[in-house]
Parts: structure tokens; C-alpha cells; sequence
């Protein structure tokens, strides 16, 4: 029965804390900033990435995005969308999950649009959800760097790097993007 209590009282303060986000969300100089560093380091991990973004219509980029939980879980973002090297717009990312997630982890996140039609679809949404609305190829690298031929096809990319902290979960499945005003 204190189990019970446990998991209720952690998954309504980890709650708590992913809705005071809004409260404590990062300026317009603090996201840019972030964002420059992000893709600086996305860029440095893999020399074919530049390529990647050079032939992408858009790319949203978000660099720090938390998530954490003890079996309830949430996780919050915020960055930027980007076309043709300028931000075009600020969005947020969010979920959250019941299950076996245990720990607090940060990330940071790029999403491709490789086709003008897929970042028209996204543009175009009010609040945009992996999963729900469209999928998104998650991009994994081997140990040489080199990428699934057939999986750099699809019209939407996704990277997670720069992982920090221990999670057991590293799903997009459920993240909710919205535009939001700075």
C-alpha cells in the first residue's frame, strides 16, 4: 500500500513540474542560443547530417528537452522550426506516458521534413502528434556512423543525441508539438 502511495505522490509532482514548465519556458535568446549549440553538435557527430539538413524543406530543433517519471512519466521542450537555415517559428514538445518508465533524463531532439509536403502537413496542424498524425523514422546510428539506406527514404526524419541522465525509454510515440508564442 505505501507503493501505491509512492508511485501516486512522485507522478503528481513529476505532473506538477512538466505543467509549471509553461511557467519557467526559456526566452527567445535562451532557445536560439540552445538551438545554435544543438545543431553544432548534431552536425559533429556524423558528417553526412550536414548533407541531411542541406536537402531537408524544414527541421524543427529542440534542445533540451526533460523527461522524467516513476512510472507516470512526462516530458517537455521547446525549440525552434527552421527553413531554409532561418526560424520560422517556436513550438513545444510534450507527453506523457503510464508504464515502465523509472528515472530523469534530458535530450536534445532534431525532426527532418525531407519533403515540402510532409513540412506543409506539419505546418499546416494546429498541435502535431508523432504517431497519431504522421510517423516519423527514428534515426539510429551504428558504431561506424552510417545509416539504414531504406529508413533515409521516409519524408520524416527524427535524431535523439546528447542523452544525459538514465530513462529507460527513448520513444518519440505520443509527442505532442504546438506552436507557441515568444
Amino acid at each position: 500500500m505505501k507503493a501505491k502511495h509512492l508511485y501516486a505522490a512522485t507522478g503528481l509532482a513529476i505532473i506538477a513540474l512538466f505543467a509549471s514548465a509553461a511557467c519557467i519556458a526559456a526566452n527567445k535568446a535562451e532557445i536560439d542560443a540552445g538551438v545554435s549549440t544543438a545543431l553544432k553538435n548534431w552536425k559533429a557527430i556524423n558528417p553526412n547530417h550536414r548533407e541531411l539538413a542541406s536537402k531537408a524543406a524544414g527541421m524543427l530543433v529542440f534542445p533540451h528537452i526533460t523527461k522524467g517519471g516513476v512510472g507516470i512519466a512526462g516530458e517537455y521542450g521547446e525549440g525552434v522550426l527552421r527553413v531554409n537555415d532561418q526560424t520560422v517559428g517556436y513550438y513545444s514538445v510534450s507527453s506523457a506516458s503510464v508504464g515502465l518508465t523509472l528515472g530523469v533524463a534530458k535530450h536534445s531532439e532534431i525532426i527532418l521534413f525531407m519533403t515540402q509536403a510532409a513540412l506543409d502537413k506539419f505546418t499546416n496542424s494546429k498541435g502535431w502528434s508523432i504517431g497519431a498524425d504522421t510517423g516519423v523514422a527514428l534515426v539510429k546510428t551504428g558504431a561506424g556512423g552510417t545509416y539504414d539506406s531504406e529508413t533515409l527514404k521516409k519524408p520524416i526524419l527524427a535524431f535523439v543525441f546528447g542523452e544525459k541522465g538514465l530513462i529507460a525509454d527513448i520513444s518519440l510515440e505520443g509527442s505532442k508539438i504546438n506552436s507557441i508564442d515568444k
